[in-house]
Order: C-alpha cells, then structure tokens, then sequence
C-alpha cells in the first residue's frame, strides 16, 4: 500500500462529476489497484474513490497547470468504464509504500458466519424467486455478506449481523454507494438482516431506502420445533 500526504485537488468525471478543491489529504493507493482520497475528518470514509480494477497513470502537468501550481498529476482509469479520478497534486508531505501481506480477511463470530452461510443457503428466506450471486463480495472497502438477484433480477446487497444497529446500516450504506457505481450491478439496494434489529436502526434503513429481515436462527438451522410452540 502507498501512503501519500499531499496538496492536491481532485475531479472525479465520467457518469458523475465532483471537484474537491485544493487541500491537504491522504490518497491512499492499494495493491488491488483502488484508489481512495481522505480527509482528516468525515470518520473512515474517503471522500472520493475509484473502484478496482483500475489503473494508475503519473504524468507531467500541462503549461497552464504548471502556472497553476501543480507539480504531479495522477490519472486513475477504471477498467469497466470511461470514469476517471484525476488528482492534481501542489506539493507532497509524505510519501511512503508498506508491504501489507495477504489479509486474512474479517472472521465474524460463531453466530454471524453461521448465518450467512444459513442464509446463502436458504436465499428464498429474503423472498421467492432469490438467487444467489456470491457470499462475501469484495469491495474497495470491504466485503458485501451477500450479493443476490430478486425475483426481478435486480441486484440486491445483504449486510448481516447478530445484533442489527445504527453502525451496520451506515456500514450497508457505504457498500450500496460503491456497488451503484458500477453499471454492470446498478441499480441496487439492500437488506440489513439480523436476528433483532434495533428500533433506531429500523428507522434509518427505511429512512435509505433499506429492507430490514430479521432472521430465525434456530428456524434456519433446523432446530426450531414449531409443533412443539404453545404461541
């Protein structure tokens, strides 16, 4: 990974255009070929990014750039499509690569990976006519619990947890800004499963646009004698 300190200003054009004027940021560079611009605040979500795959071109800058103060331009060229993340950097504070190894990726508890594996099973548990995609969908910023077609073959993203909160729909919100970016899955929209949901947690999904499940897990692994219920 490379860690870049950096003045710079940033365009993202293709379907959507955004300009974050000039300031000092991080730009982070990943192995995978993403590259993400953050700021020193907005918690852990960069302020603008470029999916993988992608590539990364370093050029000279222009005469009229070079009036402007630029020094270093960086152009990051997804390969799905014609969006293109261009960096324009004034001046470098810091610039360092680390070699971060194979991660061993996020090992949810017993529960939770018993649940995604239930539920990618027993995908018709979300609604008749589901299919799915993969488990673990790799993003920029993490894997996607489920990726599924509905009974529309629209694309639907599942963020899984034993205890559904706030963090967990904020967490499926960044997922479904990534996903819609790219055409070949868009439009998606997603579903917060979980074994209890909290109130507050009910209120933003649907405030996004975002179905809540709550899952039986005795039910799915079998165990759940319903014969035997007095209610």
């Amino acid at each position: 990974m490379r860690l870049v300190i950096a003045r710079c200003s940033v365009d993202y054009v293709g379907r959507l255009k955004a300009h974050l004027p000039l300031a000092t940021r991080l730009l982070l560079v990943k192995a995978d070929g993403s590259v993400l611009v953050h700021s020193d605040g907005g918690s852990y979500k960069p302020l603008n990014w470029m999916s993988p795959p992608a590539t990364l071109r370093v050029s000279s800058p222009e005469d009229v750039d070079l009036e402007l103060g630029v020094v270093e331009q960086w152009t990051v060229q997804s390969a799905k499509t014609d969006d293109r993340l261009i960096i324009n950097i004034h001046e470098k504070l810091n610039d360092s690569s680390h070699d971060l190894g194979v991660d061993p990726g996020l090992i949810k508890d017993g529960v939770e990976a018993d649940l995604q594996r239930l539920l990618a099973e027993q995908i018709e548990t979300l609604g008749e006519g589901y299919s799915l995609i993969r488990r673990e969908y790799f993003t920029a910023i993490g894997p996607v619990d489920i990726l599924a077609r509905d009974a529309d073959g629209a694309t639907v993203a599942v963020e899984l947890k034993r205890r559904g909160d706030i963090d967990g729909v904020e967490q499926l919100t960044r997922y479904l800004e990534l996903l819609n970016r790219d055409p070949l899955l868009a439009p998606v929209r997603g579903i917060f499963a979980a074994q209890q949901i909290k109130p507050q947690a009910k209120v933003l999904a649907n405030d996004r646009g975002i179905d809540c499940v709550t899952l039986d897990y005795d039910a799915m692994r079998g165990v759940d004698d319903v014969e035997s219920r007095l209610f």
